[in-house]
């Protein structure tokens, strides 16, 4: 069985400087804090993570490894500039080794891919939420629409 966590990065400001450079507010901060402790409970080590370079997914990824060990870790400019296609192929070429990855990115982006692996209707993630889902396979190659089964939204 593999597990994957999408996460809207934080609450961010708008601020002087490009949309990369968005920082997290002090609320955002606080709910990804928030996340972070549940998060714990499901799974308090993720093998892998994919996290956007921007400012605020990065910091998105800082706060949550206060309360979870990520043991290894990707930046990828595809999941801020990506799309769908772009996400999922990521996802397909994860090592078999790995059992749980976390994704930290964007919308539209993040909740189309929930939508998409869960087969369900769009559902829009707010900052700072995150979708807790499970594959019944021990290959990401498998990975597809609908294959996913959603555990846990938490936010």
């Amino acid at each position: 069985m593999k597990r994957l966590f999408l996460i809207r990065h934080g609450e961010a400001g708008f601020s002087e400087g490009t949309d990369f450079q968005r920082q997290l507010t002090k609320l955002g901060i606080e709910k990804i804090l928030r996340v972070g402790e549940t998060l714990h409970k499901i799974q308090p080590e993720i093998d892998l993570m994919y996290c956007s370079p921007a400012q605020r997914t990065m910091e998105t990824a800082d706060v949550l490894r206060k309360n979870v060990q990520i043991r290894s870790n990707e930046y990828h400019q595809s999941i801020y500039d990506g799309d769908l296609l772009s996400l999922m192929g990521l996802l397909e070429n994860i090592p078999t080794i790995v059992d749980s990855c976390l994704i930290v990115g964007h919308n539209p982006i993040i909740s189309l891919c929930l939508s998409t692996l869960t087969d369900h209707s769009y559902q829009n993630m707010s900052p700072g939420t995150l979708a807790y889902l499970e594959f019944e396979f021990d290959s990401w190659k498998y990975i597809s629409a609908g294959s996913g089964i959603l555990r846990e939204i938490i936010s």
